[in-house]
């Protein structure tokens, strides 16, 4: 992909799905994606307290066995901030070290990404 800058005219096309600009760089959005077809029974819940947060993320994990569960927090950008096992049905995530931004909450079991969650922290 690539893209210039200072281009005078561009076009758009828009789908169903979202639109391109070709020549203009693109932004883009995750929202909350299950990647395990066999999800039945799961129930992972991320609350957070207040909405947007600014102190803590909680981590609720219900009718789940937290074996080899494992959460990682990313920056907008890809870059891993912090990962750590699921070791209670409740996690609390320690936001205020972080600063005002997007977040990326991906819940892991074994390899698998189990759930993502977008965080807007304040």
């Amino acid at each position: 992909m690539s893209y210039s800058i200072g281009q005078m005219v561009y076009t758009s096309n828009k789908g169903t799905g979202g639109s391109v600009s070709p020549g203009v760089q693109q932004a883009y959005e995750i929202s909350i994606e299950t990647a395990m077809k066999k999800t039945k029974g799961i129930t992972l819940q991320c609350t957070v307290f207040p909405n947007p947060t600014t102190d803590f993320v909680m981590l609720k994990v219900e009718d789940f066995k937290i074996e080899n569960l494992s959460y990682q927090l990313f920056d907008m950008s890809g870059k891993l901030l912090e990962s750590k096992l699921v070791e209670n049905m409740e996690t609390s995530i320690a936001m205020d070290q972080h600063p005002s931004a997007t977040y990326f909450l991906k819940v892991i079991q074994k390899d698998k990404v189990v759930k993502s969650f977008k965080i807007i922290k304040k």
